[in-house]
């Protein structure tokens, strides 16, 4: 089984309270977030490569259909780090419950006016052995906007 990293860290909330605490994520959500900041296809390839299944499905708002495998996974995700060069993809919560994975990422960078912001995003992922299988991203982190 890879392993799995602890972590400690803010969670800022959309009310402006922050949430604090520690949690796991395992090794190949780590690496698929990490790939969204990388501008080299080949190194973005090979990080997601490494994370998730051949035919891994993934869906999110900004998708017109469910991207399946590899290859399409790395040319969308490209399309992040190509719009939004350096930003990261932050995973800033993580908790699994009956098999399927909640993620709560910190998108985060410098906006058109200069300004450091971050948006989140929330992501159901299913594995498969070791590996992802399946992620649904919703933007915000589920809390209602107040």
């Amino acid at each position: 089984m890879k392993a799995k990293t602890a972590h400690r860290d803010t969670l800022v909330r959309y009310d402006g309270r922050t949430a604090t605490g520690e949690f796991e994520v395992s090794e190949p959500i780590s690496t698929f977030f990490s790939a969204w900041e990388s501008q080299s296809a080949d190194a973005r390839l090979e990080l997601i490569a490494s994370a998730v299944s051949e035919s891994v499905k993934y869906d999110d708002p900004r998708t017109a259909r469910t991207l399946i495998g590899i290859d399409s996974l790395n040319d969308y995700v490209g399309l992040f780090s190509q719009n939004a060069p350096g930003w990261s993809a932050t995973v800033v919560h993580c908790d699994t419950i009956a098999g399927v994975t909640r993620v709560t990422v910190a998108f985060g960078g410098k906006g058109p006016d200069g300004q450091e912001m971050i948006q989140h995003g929330q992501y159901f992922v299913e594995m498969e052995g070791e590996l992802i299988a399946r992620m649904v991203g919703f933007v915000g982190n589920g809390l209602p906007e107040t």
